[in-house]
């Protein structure tokens, strides 16, 4: 269904124009001190203090940010925390006051030990119901959309992968602009070719359906990071057992919109290269929104590397904090 907003609970998978912010993790906040260590005792006061906050006061959500993460990601993971993405009480802080969610999602699997000591110390994980494997990332794709328009009611849902160097202030102004539009899907549109040979990266066991060899895909957003407004979540959720999947995520995703009113959104700001290109462009005042390696469709080596990919590709310090929207 698309259209409207529509009130959470009594059926359907519907979503509310407002929510209240998410209590489920009400456990200790970690606070990052030399690192990533915790200091429990400070944090407890700040997380009671929120949690107060959010349960008298109506909280809008500006937007989701889902980091699709795997079980064995943990540094992958850490890498992230030591860098762009807040911990703590400022992690908190930004759902708050500027309705801004963030979460590593993973699946639900074998290692739930490890993940819920993990959880335990961030309480920055949200569980999908799904089975891992890469030709399985466009149901986990689709999985978290719906998991996320379930749980909030946000103008935005954002899908970025746990090996992006993100500068959440550019993103939160990117989507700003397009917040009074319906429906919108908004990334790097691309159009690469349909791969039919077999044994290739990226082959494309149905390429007979997309004409005659040699032709490319119909233009969607490359997959390291995109953002789609409520209503499609919504769409997808709603119709997620009918969506058809191709092998390739960022394609399926394309796909689900072909035939319906959708203003794509071309934003070559979520797509620059690592350093030196998003350094040049942060020292002319112009950060990007996200950066990777196309030759290895994240950075590569993002564990050794997204450190050095933050102090030189950064926005300013509060930059998601100064912005208005």
């Amino acid at each position: 269904m698309l259209g409207g907003r529509h009130q959470k609970g009594g059926g359907g998978a519907g979503v509310g124009s407002l929510h209240q912010m998410d209590t489920d993790d009400n456990h200790v906040i970690s606070w990052r001190e030399s690192g990533i260590e915790t200091a429990h005792t400070r944090a407890i006061d700040t997380f009671d203090i929120l949690t107060q906050v959010s349960h008298t006061h109506d909280v809008i959500i500006f937007f989701v940010m889902g980091i699709i993460t795997a079980f064995s990601s943990r540094r992958r993971r850490d890498s992230i925390r030591q860098t762009w993405m807040p911990q703590g009480e400022a992690l908190w802080k930004l759902e708050v006051e500027k309705g801004i969610i963030m979460r590593f999602f993973n699946p639900q699997g074998v290692l739930d030990r490890a993940i819920d000591a993990e959880e335990e110390q961030y309480h920055d994980f949200l569980r999908l119901n799904h089975v891992e494997g890469y030709h399985e990332l466009s149901t986990k794709t689709q999985t978290y959309f719906s998991t996320a328009v379930e749980k909030w009611d946000a103008d935005f849902y954002v899908k970025v992968d746990d090996d992006v160097h993100v500068n959440p202030g550019v993103i939160s102004s990117a989507l700003a602009r397009h917040r009074s539009k319906p429906r919108v899907y908004i990334g790097c549109m691309k159009s690469g070719p349909v791969l039919a040979q077999q044994g290739v990266k990226y082959h494309e066991p149905e390429y007979w359906k997309f004409g005659e060899a040699g032709n490319k895909y119909f233009r969607h957003a490359t997959g390291q990071l995109y953002a789609i407004s409520k209503d499609l979540a919504t769409y997808i959720s709603v119709n997620r057992h009918i969506l058809h999947r191709y092998a390739n995520e960022d394609v399926s995703l394309g796909s689900w919109f072909i035939g319906l009113d959708v203003e794509h959104i071309d934003d070559r700001s979520l797509c620059c290269g690592t350093p030196p290109d998003c350094e040049w462009k942060a020292q002319a005042g112009n950060p990007c929104g996200a950066s990777f390696d196309w030759s290895c469709s994240g950075v590569c080596r993002s564990i050794e590397r997204m450190e050095e990919v933050h102090q030189r590709c950064r926005e300013d310090d509060g930059a998601v904090w100064h912005a208005v929207f």
